[in-house]
């Protein structure tokens, strides 16, 4: 395993998907996938749901996913559950991504990053999900933090629910060499500006992106981007886009695209759970 006070956030999860395959299981432990498991709809059960599953992606995958609004419902129990979940993901030597979507201003949005990136915390993960809609300069603490300590953030640039789409498409009415650039475009242009500041020649930059799988990309104004940063791609599995679609869809970059499955996956149950990883984690392997 790779040493992440060494090694950057961007490298390591390189290394662990060209080992482990580009699958990541979403740990989403809704109320009708709790009582399918026969478990409680309560801080208890979402711990016992997510230690299963935790338990599960650890034989076959390099990331997992747990969705913080599941846990956080509960309360401090909630919490409570959802941090013996991602210590245990972090001890089965997996990539933990915190799906929170923080998003403030100043010191506020800085506490956010310091909650979910810093080492020995609680809540700590290798990355979060972050908001840019505040400004994209508002996540420059969280960005700055974790290049510091070798973590990353997934920062919400295309997203695929259709009620985004009139913010997300909207173009703004600064221009570019090519006309003006929709909000996601300019996301992702002055992310991967700073990207480019700061990442080594021929390393993954720290700092990646989510784009939907399901996403038009013209449509999005979404061009390739330099340097390669990872893509968390939720969409595939339930919400329809497939495994073989994965190149159609990012082309150059997808070598770079996290897959995230959630539904796809746990609806197999707990008793099926660990083979059903296992089938799908082969439909995005390379080798």
């Amino acid at each position: 395993m790779t040493d992440p006070a060494t090694t950057s956030f961007g490298e390591r999860l390189r290394t662990a998907m060209a080992a482990r395959g580009q699958l990541c299981v979403g740990i989403d432990p809704h109320v009708h996938l709790l009582e399918d498991w026969g478990l409680d709809a309560s801080a208890a059960g979402a711990r016992e749901f997510g230690l299963r599953t935790v338990e599960a992606a650890a034989e076959a995958v390099a990331v997992v996913k747990p969705q913080v609004s599941f846990f956080e419902r509960y309360g401090s129990a909630g919490f409570a559950a959802l941090e013996e979940v991602l210590a245990a993901a972090r001890a089965a030597g997996l990539v933990v991504i915190g799906d929170a979507k923080r998003g403030d201003i100043g010191t506020t949005m800085d506490a956010y990053g310091e909650a979910w990136l810093t080492p020995g915390s609680p809540l700590e993960v290798d990355a979060v999900t972050v908001s840019p809609f505040l400004g994209v300069g508002t996540l420059e603490g969280t960005f700055a933090l974790a290049e510091r300590e070798g973590k990353g953030a997934f920062v919400l640039a295309a997203t695929s629910n259709p009620d985004a789409f009139t913010a997300q498409r909207a173009r703004l009415e600064s221009t570019t060499q090519s006309g003006s650039e929709t909000v996601s475009g300019a996301i992702v242009h002055e992310v991967s500006a700073r990207n480019a500041r700061v990442t080594p020649p021929g390393e993954w930059g720290s700092i990646g992106f989510v784009i939907g799988a399901t996403v038009d990309w013209a449509d999005a104004g979404l061009e390739p981007f330099a340097p390669t940063a990872p893509i968390l791609g939720p969409g595939f599995g339930h919400q329809g886009a497939e495994p073989a679609q994965l190149r159609s869809r990012f082309g150059a970059l997808a070598p770079a695209v996290i897959a995230s499955e959630s539904r796809s996956i746990l609806a197999a149950g707990p008793d099926r759970l660990a083979a059903r990883i296992k089938e799908r984690a082969l439909l995005y392997r390379g080798d």
